[in-house]
């Protein structure tokens, strides 16, 4: 059974990595247990956030928060809503997909840059982080855009621990900025087409200036785990958010524009609600199993082909969010790791993580997109700023 600390204070997590550092004991570090791609704690000791929790500071008018890092999504979520604010970047839920239970943190939204239908307009989880306070592999705390780092002047540190899964520091708290909540939302819904047509059909929405805030195609295969069932065919879907008068003028000009496509219907705002929730949170593939489950980002205009691909050769079954630009890929057996990074480079290159998978096919596929080269060695010198005797093993758990 693997050690846990669950420090009650930064001075305390700090005495524990300066402890660990000294004698070159490993620390995996773990949010809320929420997001584990490979389970790497065996053995290992475990440095916790969940005792450091609580909202620092709410600047409503700014639309600015501070929390420490262990603080519950939930919580973040409720106070905010409170003021009809939210996160503009959509933080998905991947519990049911991984089976794990748990309270995500907003440390761990952040860690692993946690992001959903929205972050091709609104940005990732990272570009909200405005701030950190971190202690890094030598028990030293820093906050970011204060104390300067030896080395490594320059750097934007909340964009570097921004997604760096625990493989750097240990964040005891973060400060990001915030959006008002739209007074209304409606989803555009096109029937009916296949892959390549849907792409060209996003690519031209998104053209327009109608201000698609979501843009996914769900294929049949799929299409009939989305919203009970209720849609009709395989559909693509187009949401538009903001203002009641402007939001029903937008979404006239683009269903308009959409016909030449195929049938149009339109989603109201509780069902467009519901439909992006499910959307986010890869509802098709919480399926009790652990079917391979890939997330893949390639170039929007590619993206059905890298699929028709696998096809050729593979079970695989997807449904593509960011216009097409993510791919949540499930593979019927194996991971098949080889080949879908195959066709990824000869498409143009992109990035294929594997979310889930039986603890078997974790132990031998490479879950991470492999790095050129040049940013290896990149990362290799900032891992080595951060954490000289290099304790920090990634795997932080939401």
């Amino acid at each position: 059974m693997s050690e846990v600390h669950q420090p009650v204070s930064e001075d305390a997590a700090a005495r524990i990595i300066h402890t660990a550092a000294a004698v070159g004991a490993p620390l995996v570090l773990r949010g809320g247990g929420t997001r584990s791609l490979a389970r790497n704690d065996e053995g290992h000791e475990i440095l916790s956030s969940a005792r450091l929790s609580g909202i620092v500071s709410y600047n409503p008018a700014e639309m600015t928060m501070t929390a420490k890092s262990g603080t519950p999504l939930a919580d973040i979520l409720a106070a905010l809503a409170e003021k009809r604010q939210m996160l503009a970047f959509e933080p998905l839920d991947l519990r049911p997909v991984l089976g794990t239970t748990g309270n995500p943190t907003i440390g761990g939204v952040f860690a692993t840059n946690a992001s959903g239908p929205r972050r091709f307009v609104a940005g990732a989880a990272r570009d909200s982080l405005l701030g950190v306070r971190f202690v890094n592999g030598s028990g030293d705390i820093i906050k970011a855009g204060g104390r300067v780092m030896k080395n490594v002047t320059g750097l934007d540190l909340a964009k570097v621990l921004a997604g760096s899964r625990g493989s750097l520091a240990f964040v005891t708290e973060v400060t990001f900025r915030l959006l008002p909540v739209p007074e209304t939302a409606a989803t555009i819904v096109i029937s009916g087409l296949n892959d390549a047509e849907a792409t060209a059909a996003m690519a031209t929405a998104l053209s327009m200036s109608v201000e698609v805030s979501g843009a996914a195609h769900l294929p049949e295969t799929v299409r009939g785990r989305f919203l009970g069932g209720d849609l009709p065919a395989a559909a693509t879907v187009l949401r538009i958010e903001g203002l009641s008068a402007s939001v029903a003028v937008r979404a006239e000009t683009l269903r308009a524009a959409m016909a030449s496509f195929g049938a149009v219907s339109m989603l109201d705002a509780d069902a467009t609600d519901r439909l992006w929730r499910e959307i986010r949170d890869v509802h098709p593939y919480a399926d009790g199993t652990l079917r391979p489950l890939w997330r893949v980002s390639v170039a929007p205009t590619v993206g059905h082909q890298l699929v028709a691909a696998l096809r050729l050769e593979t079970g695989v079954d997807a449904f593509y969010d960011w216009q097409g630009g993510l791919i949540w890929l499930r593979m019927e057996a194996e991971a098949e790791a080889g080949l879908l990074r195959h066709f990824i480079k000869a498409l143009g290159g992109g990035h294929a993580t594997l979310v889930r998978a039986a603890p078997g096919i974790l132990a031998t596929t490479l879950v991470l997109e492999p790095q050129p080269d040049a940013v290896a060695a990149l990362e290799a010198r900032i891992k080595a700023k951060f954490d000289p005797k290099g304790i920090f093993s990634a795997g932080v758990t939401g």
